[in-house]
């Protein structure tokens, strides 16, 4: 694929990753679905740009709102109260709710601040959590992409996929994502 220039970068590479992805998810006979927040829906159109994504694509939820998650993913509302919408905790709540309802092998969410408000010291504007489950446990990765808006979502889809692939390369124990 060629690339045109360097504000292009993030999606073609995006892209590139779902494909790989997609490949990795047929050879080993998986399945996927997504929760999002921050990025929109912006993963399950990534990876459903893929033909023939519908072999391993199961679902996709786009739970923006805390009601969303709650009701959605089974996110408890101690878990929103105590860490927040954007946290460890919840991204590890809403990828063991998406790999719970969906009956996906893997579960993989995500939430965040994209900006350009809503940041605080302790989560400043960029701050993303990565959250994945499958039947060999649940772990949750911690970002900082300090972006504009779009940007933002197409470097955190490109992570989450990565990490995805890294999975179903390695497994978690030898996976180099940055985990906390």
């Amino acid at each position: 694929m060629f690339i045109k220039n360097k504000k292009n970068n993030v999606e073609v590479i995006g892209c590139e990753l779902a494909q790989v992805v997609g490949d990795l998810l047929n050879k080993e006979g998986k399945s996927i679905s997504v929760a999002e927040s921050c990025t929109g829906g912006l993963m399950a159109d990534t990876i459903t740009n893929v033909p023939g994504a519908s072999d391993y694509f199961n679902s996709a939820v786009v739970t923006y709102s805390n009601q969303s998650k709650q009701k959605l993913l089974g996110v408890r509302e101690d878990t929103l109260r105590v860490h927040g919408a954007v946290s460890m905790e919840t991204a590890i709540a809403m990828a063991q709710g998406v790999y719970r309802n969906s009956g996906s092998d893997i579960g993989i969410s995500i939430t965040g601040i994209a900006g350009p408000g809503g940041g605080c010291s302790e989560k400043p504007i960029g701050t993303v959590f990565i959250g994945i489950c499958t039947a060999e446990g649940v772990h949750a990765f911690s970002y900082c992409f300090i972006q504009n808006r779009i940007q933002f979502k197409r470097i955190v889809v490109a992570t989450a996929l990565d990490i995805v692939r890294q999975y179903l390369l390695v497994g978690f124990d030898q996976c180099v994502c940055k985990e906390k």
